[in-house]
Parts: structure tokens; sequence; C-alpha cells
């Protein structure tokens, strides 16, 4: 089920957005809670930074992408004949210190097509945080192939993931362990379990990739946006962010306002929500594309599931989660489907409507003993490939959110917010509400309550939003509007259902950002699409 090219979107392009937004990184903190880190220094740049700044890249046809980056083969040639190129760039570990030691950043390109009216490099990153830029762009480069024809199109693999100095937490034997673990404890016992497990992950993320667990955060990350561009020779940054992507291009546009080209935010991010209100977001969301799927399921005569009404469709989903936490069901070879990875795979198959049948039919499958189908949906969001083998999506995703979100929650603090996530989903709010935790005794204290996106006198960003996100919740993107500034956030409505906008095919949609970033022409904020 991993190479299925939607379960690579759900993996993909949202990696482990279920884990909640939390804590360690690298700006100063501003009022309320909010980051106010500094862009470019005002002191003379070293002799080093003058050297990162001016390096030359060695591009070549690329290789296999690495376990870290979720495996496979050798990205197939782009539409023409071309081939997708790779190369590496050196940052600094940490731009407090331009003189110390450096790290290299994994690099993809698909060069433009039409080199007489290139505009230049369209640097895409694919959320998560935690997802491969540069296994992500080339397996969904045919979708944006459109942007191709004046763009070289750029992705990378952000500090901490992928071939990218890539966080590393535990083993794959160690993870199957973990994903098995319950992750809704319901008496002491099972929180003493929930807490060990956390514990003890965090552990080996901090024996294992300690040194660079301070550096990975969403501030750093955008100052190497930056000096990408500079070293792509480009005078402005062209960017395309999706999901998390909204939140490092919101980043950078507040440290670099001077910088922004012309970019799109799909699938976005609210800024202004701390970790618990994006949790609660979350649920509410995920919630909702579960009610649609529901309802569609229930209306069609061919539904598999049994119920009459969305309602009664969701009352037996809920049912069979909670006899799977009694008693797990065969799930792939020696591994059972639980009930934690069983709503893991319910979450994986909501980012997208084309996953929906896959959705109904692991439900069907299970309901009758057959857990395989809801544990590859599973395996598909915490990044397990069919060999047994994780990339390093999970843990970058958690190392970057302990990086930015100050929040810290003890087990009080979590078991008071749980009614509160119970009653904004029935069925994923115990789920969210205990990750919570995830960041709980991160060794790292975190850089903000919410990131400055702030970006006055910036050129115009395109901020696209979809009603019926379960990860991203449409609110997301008129707070981004908002906080852009005036005359900055320019708003579109993309009616629809699944995670982001621009791939789900809408040609509305499609031409009002193809119109944007190829001919500069902006669209009315508030346009709507359906």
């Amino acid at each position: 089920m991993r190479s299925s090219p939607a379960l690579r979107a759900a993996a993909l392009a949202a990696a482990a957005v279920l884990l909640p937004l939390a804590a360690c990184s690298d700006g100063d903190d501003g009022a309320e809670g909010r980051s106010t880190p500094t862009g470019a220094s005002t002191a003379a740049p070293s002799s080093t930074a003058r050297e990162l700044a001016s390096q030359k890249l060695d591009w070549s046809p690329c290789p296999p992408p690495s376990t870290a980056q979720g495996g496979g083969e050798s990205p197939s040639p782009l539409p023409g004949g071309s081939v997708w190129e790779c190369s590496f760039m050196d940052v600094p570990l940490d731009y407090a210190e331009p003189d110390g030691r450096t790290i290299e950043l994994a690099l993809v390109r698909g060069k433009a097509r039409d080199q007489r009216r290139r505009i230049g490099s369209l640097v895409f990153n694919f959320g998560g945080p935690g997802a491969s830029g540069v296994a992500t762009l080339p397996a969904f480069g045919t979708e944006y192939d459109s942007l191709r024809t004046r763009y070289d199109l750029v992705s990378f693999d952000p500090r901490g993931v992928g071939r990218s100095e890539g966080v590393e937490c535990a083993d794959d034997a160690q993870l199957d362990a973990f994903y098995q673990e319950d992750s809704t404890p319901d008496d002491a016992k099972e929180e003493k379990e929930f807490t060990d497990g956390q514990r003890d992950f965090i552990a080996d993320c901090e024996k294992n990739s300690g040194p660079e667990l301070p550096f990975v955060g969403t501030t750093n990350a955008a100052r190497d946006m930056d000096l990408m561009r500079t070293v792509l020779g480009d005078d402005r940054l062209h960017y395309f962010g999706i999901s998390y992507g909204t939140e490092l291009g919101g980043v950078y546009a507040h440290l670099f306002p001077d910088k922004v080209g012309r970019a799109v935010f799909d699938a976005v991010v609210d800024p202004t929500e701390d970790a618990e209100q994006s949790s609660l977001g979350q649920a509410e969301g995920f919630q909702l594309a579960f009610d649609n799927f529901a309802k569609d399921c229930a209306e069609r005569d061919d539904c598999a599931l049994p119920g009459a009404t969305g309602k009664e469709v969701e009352q037996g989903v809920a049912d069979l989660l909670s006899q799977l936490e009694e008693e797990p069901i065969d799930g792939l070879g020696d591994r059972a489907l639980t009930q934690t990875l069983a709503t893991t795979g319910v979450a994986s198959a909501l980012y997208s409507k084309e996953t929906w049948p896959l959705l109904e039919q692991g439900l069907d499958e299970a309901d009758g003993g057959d857990g395989g189908l809801l544990l590859a949906l599973a395996d598909s969001l915490n990044g397990r490939s069919e060999d047994g083998r994780y990339d390093n999506s999970n843990a970058a995703n958690i190392a970057i959110n302990c990086a930015d979100g100050k929040q810290r929650f003890t087990l009080e603090q979590t078991k008071a917010a749980l009614p509160a996530f119970r009653k904004a989903s029935p069925l994923f709010g115990d789920y969210l509400g205990w990750g919570l935790m995830s960041c709980t005794g991160w060794p790292v204290a975190g850089a903000w309550e919410t990131p400055d996106v702030s970006a006055k006198g910036a050129a115009p960003i395109l901020v696209v939003g979809n009603t019926g996100d379960p990860a991203t919740p449409y609110e997301g993107a008129r707070a981004m509007v908002r906080e852009l500034g005036a005359g900055v956030g320019v708003e579109l409505t993309y009616r629809g259902e699944g995670h982001g906008a621009y791939n789900s095919e809408n040609r509305c949609v499609q031409r009002a950002v193809d119109g944007y970033l190829l001919d500069g022409a902006v669209p009315k904020s508030g346009t709507t699409c359906s």
C-alpha cells in the first residue's frame, strides 16, 4: 500500500500532522508569546557566510531515496525526457555562529522547460513538518508540471529531515512496538505505560541526535531558504508552501518581507493557535471529514458499512474501535491491528477523498476480522514501508514541533483537556488529546507560543483554504491572511474535501494559482472555487 499514489499523498504531503504542534527552537520571545526573530544580521558577513552565499551546487541525476526519505526507486524522468537532478547545499548549523559547524541540506530540481521565459526557481515545502521534499516533489511532479513552463521546480529536505542531518530516534523494531502501544490510556496502569513509552522515545531522540535538536526549528529552516534563494541566483524567493509549509512560508515572510516573490500557501496552518488550540482544531477537522465520509457512504446503495445515516455509520466505527481496544485483530504479518493503529488508519484515509473507498473497504474488512488494509493505511501515515523500514518523518515532526512550540503538558493538564477534545470529536478526541504530551520532557525549550508571520511590505501571498480540510481547518486560511497584514494576504476559498486545494485538480483553483505564479495575475481576495 505504501506505493499507492493516494497513500503517498497522505503520508508525504502531511506526514505526521496528527502529532500535536508543540515545542524547542531558535527565535527570541516577543509580546504575548509571539516569536520575534530577527532576519539578516546588520553586522558585516563573516568570510564563512560569504563563502556559503557564493557556493556552487553540483547537480546530478537523483539516486533512489534513502530509507530516511521513504525509500523506493530513482525518480522517473520528467515529461519531455529530462531528469530530476539532486545536490547538497551547506548551511550553518547555528546561525548565531556562522563560522561554526555546517550541515548539508539535500535539494532536488526539475529544470524549466522554457529557459528563455524562465522566472527563476519555485521552491516547495510539502509540510509535516518532516516530509522529504526531495522524495515528494518527483513523486508528484506531474501535478505541478504546468508551473515548470517558467520555473525550475525545486524542493529540499529541511534540516532534521531525510538526508539533511535527519533526526534519529527509535529503530524499526522499537517503532513497531511504539505504534502498537495504547495511545489513549484509561487507567493508572495504562497511563504509566503511555508516559514511560513517551519518555523512552524522547531519550532515544536525545541519545541519537542530541547535538542537532536545538537547531531544527522553523526559524532556522526559513533562514536556510533565504540562503537557498541566494545560492539559486534569485533576487526574491518564489515559493509554494503546503500544510506546515505555510507556517514556514509565513515565518520566512516575516523575517525577509522584501525578499518575498510570488508565493502560494495551500492547506493553511493557523498561525494564531497554540499547540492545544491547534490540536483541538484538528480534532474538529478530522471529525468533520469523517462525518462527510460517513454521510456519503450512508447515502449510497452500495455502501459496505452498516447504517442508514451518517450517525449510524459513525456509531458502527466507534463500536469497532472500542472492540479493538479490548481485543486487537490480525493485521499484517505478525503485527496486530490495535485501536490506536486503526484510528491512525482512519485518519490517514481522510486526507484525500480519493482514499475514501479504501477507508470503507478497510473498515468493512476489519469488522470481519481482517485488519490488514487499515494497518497499511496507518503505516502510510507512520512512514513505514512494506519491508518494515521507517522513514524519519515522524522523528523529524516531533523534533521540529518541539523546537518551535513552548507548551509542555503535564499528565494532569492533559487529562483536564480531554473533555474538550471528546466534545470536538467523539472519534479522534482522545487520540489527539493524549497527543498533547508528545513534547513533555523534550530536552530543549521551545521558541514560541505562536509564530509571528506579520509581513508588512511583502509582495502579495495567495492563501488557499479548503472548507473540508481535516488537518488544517479552513479557518486557518483567514487567520493567516489577517496576520500577514493588509495588502499581503490574498484569500482564495475552495469548497471541497481533502487536505489541500491545488492537488484536488479543481480547475478554478489551479487557474488562479497558475495565473499568479506564471503571469503575476493576483486574483481578487475573497474569490471562491467550488
